[in-house]
């Protein structure tokens, strides 16, 4: 029980590390609804926690090994999607300068709340694809570190599953942390959103780029012998 404990307190901890923190703030940060930025969080959290669960077991229960070389360019997948992400943020922020003003007749409220729908379920769809993208990246080294405390299957699988939902409730937090404040502030100043939003992407795309360069030549998948940064 208290290896078991221990994972939820880690699996908060987990959901603070620097580039979860910012996947998750560019993801929230054109979420005019704190619910739906709340949501957005927690989908990222399940995603992470499913991959997890599902690699990270097959490590404890099946003995699994993953090489190196495949955990790197795992890594690799997190550092171009954070790239992605800060451009599509960027992108969005262009398109929608860009875009002319057109009169055209108000949609029904029907109609109105189905594109509404459509579009949140999309953002949410790309939260927990995100989110597994991190959970697959991650798994290995978690699945490696419960083995050294904890040889028995049942025990490791529950330290697993609750370092999962340690990790979706702390992104909940991070999410709220982030949004509540955000919120308070563009209800009085308007453009600040743009301005978040835009500095997210930004630091989205850096952050990305830094860890493509330290993934590729400082551990050396692109060039010399991987190795797993500790």
């Amino acid at each position: 029980m208290p290896l078991v404990a221990l994972g939820f307190v880690l699996g908060l901890r987990h959901a603070t590390d620097t580039d979860h923190v910012v996947a998750v703030t560019a993801l929230v940060s054109r979420e005019r609804s704190f619910g739906s930025a709340l949501a957005l969080g927690g989908f990222w959290g399940l995603g992470h926690m499913l991959t997890l669960l599902a690699i990270g077991g097959a490590i404890v229960a099946c003995g699994l090994v993953i090489p190196p070389q495949v955990g790197l360019w795992l890594e690799m997948a997190v550092a171009v999607m954070l790239v992605l992400l800060g451009a599509a943020n960027l992108g969005a922020r262009a398109a929608a300068r860009a875009e002319p003003v057109q009169a055209a007749a108000a949609p029904s409220r029907d109609a109105a709340a189905r594109a509404g729908f459509g579009v949140w379920l999309r953002r949410g769809s790309r939260s927990l694809v995100v989110g597994a993208v991190h959970g697959l990246a991650g798994s290995a080294a978690v699945a490696l570190l419960v083995l050294t405390a904890e040889r028995r299957v049942l025990p490791a699988l529950g330290y697993l599953a609750l370092f999962g939902a340690g990790t979706v409730l702390g992104m909940l937090l991070v999410t709220a942390t982030f949004v509540v404040p955000l919120r308070v502030a563009t209800a009085r100043f308007a453009s600040l959103e743009r301005a978040v939003a835009r500095a997210t992407g930004v630091l989205s795309v850096v952050v990305g780029l830094f860890l493509a360069y330290r993934i590729g030549f400082v551990d050396g998948l692109l060039f010399g012998h991987p190795a797993l940064s500790d």
